[in-house]
Formats: C-alpha cells, sequence, structure tokens
C-alpha cells in the first residue's frame, strides 16, 4: 500500500510566500513547523534563502531571507521526535553561495536550488557549494512546459554529470501538464539522470496538482512536494492532506495538518485568494506564466468594476500568446 522510500516535502511557507511576499508571524510558521513534525511529514521547507541585494528586506517578510536566528525562534521548543528536516531554497539567479553556512553552525539540513534551464550553470554551483558543507540538497527545473527540449536534455545531462544531488524536480509552474505530460517527464529525466532520485511539485491552475503529483507517485518518483490546503503561487499547489491520505504510510499522521490548517491556514484564505479560478484556468490551458492572472485575481479582490471580464481576459491572453 506504500513505499517507504518517498518523501514529503511540505512547501506551505515558501510557496505561499509567493502570494503575500514572505509575510507570515512567527507563530504561524512555527505552527506550520509543529505540525509537520507531529504529522511525521519529511522535509519542510521554510522560505528562501535568497541574497537581500535581490530582495528589499523592507519589502519582503523574514521567510524570503530564512536567517539562521529566525529559523532558531521557529525550532525552539518544539518536538521533532520524528525527524522532520528544515529544507530552504535558492534561487539560482537571486542567491549566492557565501548566504549559505557550514552545516554544523545550521539547522537547515536541506538547500533546494530552484532554477530555469539557461541558469543551470548556476544552479550547479551553488548545490556543488551547499554539499561542500554538509547539505542534502536538490535541483528544481522550473516551467518544464515550457522549456526547449534540447536544452533540457543538455541541462539534465549537466546535472547528472557535474553534482551528487540527492533528487532533481520536474516543476510544473504554470499548471499547464496533463498526466501524460507527466509521464513523458518521467522517462525523459531518468532516461539521463542514472543516480539522482526524481521530484515532482506541481500547480493547480488546471485543477491536476494532485492527479499530476500521484502520476508522478506511480511512475515511480520518490520526492513529492505539496502544500497544506494547497496553499502556494496563483492556484496553489497539491494538498498536503491530500496527499498523506494517499500514501498510506502509517508513519503519517494527518490530524495535525487538519488542526493547523484549520487555525492557522484558513484565515489566510480569508485575505487572499488562491486555487481555482478562471484567470489561473485560462493562464494553465494557454502555458503562460500566472503573473496575468494574478493582476486579475486582484482585481476581484479590489471589487474593480472589470473583476469578471473573463472573455476578454482570454482574449488579451491569446493575442499575447502569439
Amino acid at each position: 500500500m506504500f513505499r517507504p522510500e518517498i518523501k514529503v516535502c511540505d512547501c506551505t511557507i515558501r510557496d505561499g510566500g509567493l502570494m503575500n511576499s514572505s509575510n507570515f508571524s512567527l507563530e504561524t510558521v512555527r505552527n506550520v513547523y509543529k505540525a509537520a513534525c507531529a504529522s511525521g511529514i519529511d522535509y519542510v521547507e521554510l522560505g528562501y534563502r535568497n541574497s537581500k541585494d535581490m530582495f528589499d528586506p523592507k519589502e519582503f517578510g523574514p521567510w524570503r531571507f530564512c536567517d539562521e536566528d529566525m529559523l532558531k525562534q521557529v525550532i525552539t521548543g518544539v518536538d521533532n521526535h520524528k525527524g522532520t528536516k528544515i529544507a530552504v531554497m535558492q534561487d539560482a539567479h537571486k542567491a549566492v553561495a557565501e548566504d549559505v553556512l557550514s552545516r554544523e553552525d545550521s539547522v537547515i539540513d536541506m538547500i533546494r536550488i530552484a532554477t530555469y534551464v539557461k541558469d543551470v550553470d548556476k544552479a550547479i554551483h551553488l548545490a556543488n557549494s551547499a554539499q561542500a558543507k554538509g547539505y542534502e540538497t536538490t535541483i528544481n527545473i522550473m516551467s518544464v512546459s515550457n522549456v526547449n527540449e534540447r536544452e533540457l536534455d543538455e541541462a539534465l545531462q549537466q546535472i547528472e554529470n557535474e553534482t551528487k544531488v540527492q533528487a532533481v524536480y520536474i516543476v510544473d509552474s504554470f499548471g499547464a501538464m496533463y498526466s501524460e505530460d507527466i509521464d513523458y517527464m518521467v522517462k525523459k529525466f531518468r532516461s539521463i539522470l542514472k543516480t539522482k532520485e526524481l521530484g515532482i511539485h506541481c500547480h493547480n491552475q488546471q485543477q491536476l496538482g494532485y492527479a499530476n503529483t500521484i502520476e508522478a507517485i506511480i511512475r515511480d518518483v520518490n520526492y513529492v512536494d505539496s502544500t497544506l490546503y494547497g496553499f502556494g503561487r496563483a492556484a496553489g499547489n497539491c494538498p498536503t492532506e491530500l496527499i498523506v491520505g494517499f500514501l498510506k504510510n502509517p508513519k503519517y499522521n494527518i490530524r495535525p495538518l487538519l488542526e493547523v490548517i484549520g487555525t492557522d491556514i484558513m484565515p489566510i484564505r480569508e485575505t487572499m485568494h488562491w486555487g481555482y479560478s478562471i484567470p489561473y484556468m485560462i493562464a494553465g490551458m494557454l502555458n503562460l506564466h500566472p503573473q496575468d492572472a494574478m493582476n486579475m485575481m486582484k482585481l476581484e479582490q479590489d471589487g474593480h468594476e472589470d473583476k469578471f471580464k473573463y472573455a476578454q481576459f482570454y482574449d488579451k491572453m491569446v493575442e499575447e500568446d502569439f
């Protein structure tokens, strides 16, 4: 009924932070971390370790930087008897290796490098630096639905030859992929990456984040990303509570996840929208970055008179697509 090799990484604070500029209270982040530990989740990603030269601390919350002192405040007093590990993400084009301490001086266990194919050299540099400092590492290939295949093949070959990362992630950043696309990408990644595990990170623009994650699991992908109540950029992600229920692994306990969704995630839901919407669906169907759809959703949030002009939005997106 379950594969013990599967590792679940809850990305609520990191991916959800793309909706609120990483402005979570310390209490919320601690509660999410505590729930992940109590539920037996393998990794919990608490934000980014990105350069303050790229992001203004006056405009972004502390979880865009995940300074060690903030992370220590999160874990203080939390019972971590089930061994949940802490992960943070670095964007290949927005981070520097020097911002990562030696593993012995940090509470972080895993550094995840997010990269576009064009920045794979930067990603490899960051991953190798973190690996040398004692961290577990992954490289997450963003926007795979919209990438030149020859360049993707070359990037994967570089990662295979030049790194010792634990896993390489297929990331459906635009929520544009279907199950057959997942199958195709898993086969492609596996044909080149002979010494790496594969991971999956799905967005939900077309209501397929959960289904596509299951499809990847069926195809023996062992690193799985998800977020509480699907809280993530635009339409969000595969929900952690759903994937934990699907996996049937007796080490996982869904109850702490339901508790923190009720106490901390649903109040956020009252102030911002993620999940299925027509603008996000249109962006996913057209394989486009969700930023224009997020702008359209802001009109709805602000009560603008154009908030439901979906046909006009579709026409605009189709025109821009060509």
